[in-house]
């Protein structure tokens, strides 16, 4: 436990991680996030100082976790010009559990080597209470060498840390997952009564008919048209895939990634 770690992004996930490694005994140093009073009140709260700039995360920690909204919030931390995690990174580790585009996390690893530091894609398939729980899934892509050095952190982040690859193949594996999930609850909604334009339209694309007769509230369609955005195999494949998965529908609500 001689590695000092710091903590950007602390919006959902990002507060149990370090409140889950304060407890196991690390030395959680700064954290930062974009809206400063999340950062000053988990600082408070973990004995840590809230950095005002990601210069003064790097002078804070040798491992800094990247917990960051998209592909935009993490390209503007690690920005080649003006404050930004590249600076002063030398020697650096940083472990990036974001989601977001594989291509970023190729990205990121290629800018940590040209500054000398290393970096390790930790994407997580599970939900804030498992955060703080230590009982996380998490799968990873980069180097055995980042792997090897993240390992004792993020061992005590999981229950379950699967090395898929390298950069890039753990956010592919994610997308995967989230798509199978979102799959999942358009089928649920399938049986809406009566069904949306926009639930019709996405369960219609993997489910020839209705299994189910259930009332959902509106929040179902934003799930469903997140379904429906993210699926970019063709038609046919996905439901293929669906009913490999799911012999029967009323079984999917059971299934447990």
């Amino acid at each position: 436990m001689n590695e000092t770690i710091a903590f950007v992004g602390v919006g959902r996930m990002g507060p149990n991680m370090p409140r889950r490694l304060k407890d196991k005994g690390y030395q959680v140093t700064a954290v930062f996030d974009s809206h400063t009073p999340l950062a000053v009140d988990l600082a408070a709260e973990i004995g840590a100082e809230a950095a005002q700039t990601l210069a003064r995360v790097n002078e804070l920690a040798s491992v800094i976790i990247t917990v960051v909204a998209d592909d935009k919030a993490m390209r503007a931390i690690f920005a080649e010009q003006g404050d930004s995690l590249t600076v002063g990174a030398q020697g650096k580790f940083f472990i990036n559990c974001a989601t977001v585009s594989p291509q970023i996390h190729l990205d990121i690893e290629a800018l940590a080597q040209r500054v000398g530091a290393q970096s390790l894609e930790a994407c997580m398939a599970s939900s804030i209470t498992q955060a703080r729980e230590g009982t996380l899934y998490l799968m990873t892509g980069g180097t055995d060498a980042a792997l090897q050095r993240a390992e004792p952190i993020l061992k005590d982040l999981s229950i379950s840390l699967r090395h898929i690859g390298a950069s890039g193949k753990a956010a592919q594996v994610k997308a995967l997952v989230n798509m199978v999930m979102n799959i999942n609850t358009a089928g649920l909604a399938w049986g809406s009564e009566p069904p949306s334009d926009m639930i019709s339209q996405c369960c219609a694309r993997f489910f020839p008919r209705p299994a189910l007769t259930l009332k959902f509230s509106k929040p179902m369609e934003r799930i469903c048209k997140t379904a429906t955005t993210r699926a970019s195999s063709p038609a046919p494949t996905l439901r293929r895939t669906v009913a490999s998965r799911f012999p029967s529908p009323m079984k999917m609500a059971s299934i447990s990634l």
